[in-house]
């Protein structure tokens, strides 16, 4: 009887007792303290009222769990809004610079028009008086994606569609700044077909 209850448990843990294939356990409470933190910044108060331990709580973990991968909520904010945008916002290479540049800010537009739109916001309104939390965004968000820029960018000199002497921050700066502004000033409409805009102006300045 007992090696029938044996034999049983076996089979249905299967690999006799061993954790089933798939993600490791503390990569499930790592994405659910990231799905809290999006959750939480999202309700009033915004990222000054939110909390390591409100976060800790949503995510049905304890504090030291949240603070193993983070070292401070700017860290985990930044972090949690990057993991939710990051396959969206990779770059294309379809051989055309126009084309590249303007799928990729068609998505960041989209993105910014979305809920999320609003921890962007957060990031940058807090960001002003906190220095720690414009460096996470910086350091977590901003530069990956513009070393990501820059592939594409070296890409179009080496097709010739870009002049070598290029002043590549200069460009990303014309590029992104302007969609930056609708977002934060809400003096003008932020669409995507602005994207195609920015692109058409931008880049044949670069070209002439």
């Amino acid at each position: 009887m007992g090696q029938t209850r044996t034999a049983a448990a076996i089979s249905h843990n299967g690999n006799n007792g061993k954790r089933a294939p798939g993600r490791p356990r503390s990569e499930h409470s790592r994405q659910a303290i990231l799905r809290s933190t999006l959750k939480l910044l999202r309700q009033p108060g915004g990222f000054p009222e939110l909390s390591i331990e409100a976060i800790a709580a949503d995510a049905n973990v304890s504090k030291a769990t949240v603070y193993r991968w983070w070292p401070t909520k700017a860290a985990l904010v930044a972090d949690a809004f990057t993991a939710s945008s990051e396959q969206e916002l990779q770059f294309d290479d379809t051989g055309s610079l126009r084309t590249d540049m303007s799928l990729q800010m068609r998505r960041l537009i989209r993105i910014f028009r979305s809920p999320r739109g609003k921890v962007v916001a957060a990031l940058l309104a807090g960001g002003q008086s906190d220095p720690e939390l414009i460096e996470a965004f910086r350091d977590r968000f901003l530069w990956p994606r513009r070393r990501q820029a820059y592939t594409t960018l070296q890409r179009a000199i080496d097709r010739g569609e870009l002049p070598a002497s290029t002043d590549l921050n200069l460009l990303l700066d014309s590029l992104y700044g302007p969609i930056y502004m609708r977002f934060l000033i809400r003096h003008d409409d932020l669409t995507e077909d602005f994207a195609d805009q920015l692109c058409g102006w931008v880049l044949r300045d670069c070209l002439s």
